[in-house]
This record gives structure tokens, sequence and C-alpha cells, in this order.
């Protein structure tokens, strides 16, 4: 896992760029992406979609293989989960600033670990968690019309009320659907940007892999959609697809039991993060140093076992604010190789095969896509 350095206007263009991109050029056609001055821009963000395995199904996705490039290749951020990353987009800051830095993360003035997408929901995580604006409200604020289009059932989520702030949020059951009710959008003219959120590619490589043919199934009915979408596009409009974060397949021998290796749990109080980036939050944080180098000797060469310091000095989460450093668990255990790190005495999420959380370039790779 290498060190993420966050840069200036001279950085890589990165997820956190998208939204506001397509914001900016709707504006006064400015931002980092080459989109000119359009009227309406609609991002499509299609969980799990990483770059590779796109491209290792290129002959199954014919238009939005087409669009793929060198430079239309992106990374997301750290780390490579949908929680982390959708808010990402929306905002237009890292994790380290808006506080949504893992799928399940400490928080601290309760002591518990609390799941990012469904803790909103049960009063689990206090108003003002997700610390930054989104873009979504700073285009209302610049007289922009702003939507969101996605599953139904997410209308009502605490998540989607902490992520999506300032959007019109419009459901629809299916993929086919959601497009619809953008060009809708779009049809009612003037400046406007969209959303379009499409879980159904990820839903199917936890269950089965991506390289399993239902993923591949799935993927074949995305392409379509997106083509019929990119021919309704007028002039004046613009269509970005991009992704939260890759995936790869675990199998099921070589997830790492850690409550198996002596002596590596013994310190620790809350196990948190997602398998392929444990968040380690120990009885005593004074002992991360002495933790982090038990759990490097154990594991070897299919982990980066960082500290908290470590991995803020490496730019994992992007400039961290003092707010949101106890959030991240004072040692971090990030996946190298094809590994999935569990404690085997709950069993939770062992039955998934497509994985990500870590920084692999699978997983950290996604397509920027221009329609």
């Amino acid at each position: 896992m290498a060190d993420i350095v966050p840069g200036g206007q001279d950085r890589p263009v990165g997820l956190r760029d998208v939204l506001a991109g397509a914001l900016a050029a709707v504006v006064d056609g400015g931002g980092r992406l080459p989109l000119g001055r359009p009227e309406r821009v609609l991002v499509v963000l299609v969980d799990g979609l990483g770059a590779q395995a796109l491209a290792a199904r290129s002959g199954h996705a014919r238009t939005l293989a087409a669009a793929l490039g060198k430079r239309s290749r992106i990374a997301t951020g750290c780390p490579t989960t949908t929680a982390s990353a959708l808010t990402t987009l929306a905002t237009g800051t890292d994790p380290g600033q808006h506080g949504i830095i893992g799928y399940s993360v400490l928080d601290p003035a309760q002591d518990r670990v609390v799941n990012q997408l469904h803790g909103f929901d049960d009063g689990g995580l206090p108003e003002g968690w997700q610390r930054s604006p989104t873009l979504f409200q700073r285009a209302v604020d610049e007289g922009v019309r702003a939507f969101a289009t996605g599953p139904r059932h997410y209308a009502e989520s605490g998540f989607t009320a902490a992520v999506l702030r300032g959007a019109e949020y419009l459901g629809a059951r299916t993929i086919e659907h959601r497009f619809d009710a953008a060009f809708d959008a779009f049809a009612e003219g003037g400046r406007t940007i969209g959303y379009c959120y499409v879980p159904e590619l990820d839903q199917v490589a936890h269950r089965e892999g991506w390289s399993s043919g239902a993923w591949t199934n799935e993927l074949e009915g995305l392409d379509a959609v997106v083509a019929a979408a990119a021919s309704r596009l007028r002039p004046g409009e613009r269509m970005l697809v991009t992704a939260d974060h890759g995936i790869l397949d675990v199998p099921g021998a070589q997830q790492v039991l850690v409550d198996e290796i002596p002596g590596l749990l013994d310190p620790v109080r809350h196990l948190a993060g997602e398998p392929r980036l444990l968040q380690l939050h120990l009885d005593d944080p004074g002992d991360a140093t002495a933790v982090a180098e038990r759990w490097r000797s154990a594991l070897g060469r299919i982990a980066d076992v960082r500290t908290r310091a470590e991995a803020i000095d490496a730019g994992w989460f992007g400039t961290v604010d003092p707010a949101v450093e106890p959030r991240i668990g004072d040692v971090l255990v990030a996946a190298r190789s094809r590994a999935a790190f569990y404690d085997g005495r709950t069993g939770a999420g062992r039955g998934m095969v497509g994985q990500h959380g870590a920084w692999t370039d699978e997983e950290r790779l996604v397509p920027l896509l221009t329609f």
C-alpha cells in the first residue's frame, strides 16, 4: 500500500474532483475537468466498477470500454469503501475532513463502533458527524438545480440525508428508471447537476465475485443502459461515469482469522474498518508502535501495517482534521495481497467473495468516462 501524498491543483484528478468539476463547469466553465461550459451534467456512480475489471471485461461493455483510456482512470480515496467514497464525491473533500473514514468507525464519544451506512438511522451517530457541506448545497446557493437519483428504499435513509444534503432525491427501482428520472429532470431545462447511483454491480460482486458470469451479465446490462443514455444527451449536456472503488475476489482459503493468531487481539478494545483495512483501537493507545510491530511480524508481506500517525503522515486519509483523528484506528492493517482479515469469533461478512477497502490497483483505480 503506497503512501498517498495529498497535493494542490497540480495533483492528479481524483474522485473528489468529479462532482466538484461538474458543478464548476456548469457555474462558470471552470473546474479541473475538461467539460467546457455545459448547462447540465449528470454524474453516474457505478458502485464497485474498477477500471481493471472493466478493462478485463471490455468485450462485454463496449460503450464503457470504448471511453476507457490511460487518462480516464482516476484514484478513489482511502479506504476504498462505499461510505467514505460517496461522501468524498458528494462533498469534494477527503475522508480526513468529512469524517466518514471507513465502513465501521469508532465514535469516540460513545466508545462504540458504528456502521457508517446504517448508523445514521438508529440514532447511533450524532448530528454533524458528516462534517463537510455538500456540493449539492453549493449548487443551490449558486442557483443551480441539484438532484440525486437512486434506489427508492434509500430515499429516507440517514446516510442519504447526511451525504446528499441539498439534492432533490428521485427514487427509482431499476437502473433504467433512474436514468429516466434524470433525463426528465434535464428536460425541464436550466442549469442542473445530477447524480445517479447504481449499486447493483457491487451487490453481485460481493455475492458471487466480479469474475463470475453473474457480474458480467450485470455489466452487459449496465453498458446497454449507458449507451441508451448517451444517445439521449442534447447539446449543452454531459454525462460522467465513475465509481467509488474497484473490487477483487478473495477466496475463502485466503481469509485470515486474526483471533487464531496468539496475542494479536489481546490489546485490541475495538476492531473497526473492513476486512481488507482493519482499524484497531487499543486498550492503551500508547502501545500502538509495539502492537503494529507485532502485527507486521505475524502477517508478513500480506499486509501493510501502520500506526495512526504513520498512516496520517503518509496521506492515507488526506489532510486529517483534529476532530476526525480519534475516529481513526490506533493501528491500521491494510491487505496487500488477495487476503481479508476477520475475527472468526463473529463470522460476520465471511460469505463475501468480492471485496475492497485497501489500496491495491484493483481497488483504488476507477474509470472517469465522459459522454
